[in-house]
């Protein structure tokens, strides 16, 4: 599998890679979409997934939502379907939260959805994954203070796995990126 044509700055020894781009381009093992809870599309990343990815991965939702949450995916919780059109091996699925202030849960929540989706492309032995920006859209989550909770989070998680070898953070604008790098700098 080919890396992703997009340039970075490296952390944590180089298994973090924030870059800016086009995550629905990327040919890496898996993408996350910042779904909603329905996983039936919406706007922003998660349109652009299920717009870029096509039938295969609605009807991998909808069959989700049948089977296993009919209620709808929980905030923090990640699963993984198919990739259909795009070039990502795999999509993997997670709610963000709703920003309520900081004073509902938001900072564990959007910890959550990240070391779920780490979790899970661990558990499926996938080398790379590729995240946008959860929350920090339409759900208005504080870009720096989501910059604080991812970069703790992924420091984390990449200390006690050797799996994913590399995750990307991909933003869409430049001024993004330095935002997150700003706010959570390499060590």
């Amino acid at each position: 599998m080919s890396r992703p044509a997009i340039g970075g700055t490296a952390c944590e020894n180089g298994r973090v890679v924030v870059a800016t781009g086009d995550i629905t381009s990327l040919e890496v093992d898996a993408i996350v979409n910042a779904a909603n809870s329905t996983l039936m599309g919406g706007g922003g990343v998660d349109g652009a997934i299920h717009r870029a990815g096509g039938e295969e991965v609605l009807e991998a939702c909808k069959a989700i939502r049948r089977n296993r949450y009919p209620d709808g995916l929980p905030t923090g919780k990640a699963i993984i379907t198919t990739a259909g059109a795009l070039p990502a091996r795999f999509v993997i699925h997670t709610v963000g939260p709703i920003w309520h202030g900081g004073t509902a849960h938001e900072d564990e929540l959007l910890a959550r959805a990240y070391r779920s989706s780490l979790e899970l492309a661990a558990e499926n032995n996938l080398d790379e994954i590729a995240f946008p920006a959860i929350s920090t859209g339409v759900y208005g989550f504080p870009k720096t203070r989501a910059a604080q909770v991812v970069r703790r989070t992924i420091s984390d998680f990449v200390r006690m796995n050797e799996t994913p070898r590399t995750i990307y953070l991909v933003f869409f604008s430049a001024s993004d990126a330095n935002l997150y790098l700003q706010s959570a700098p390499c060590p």
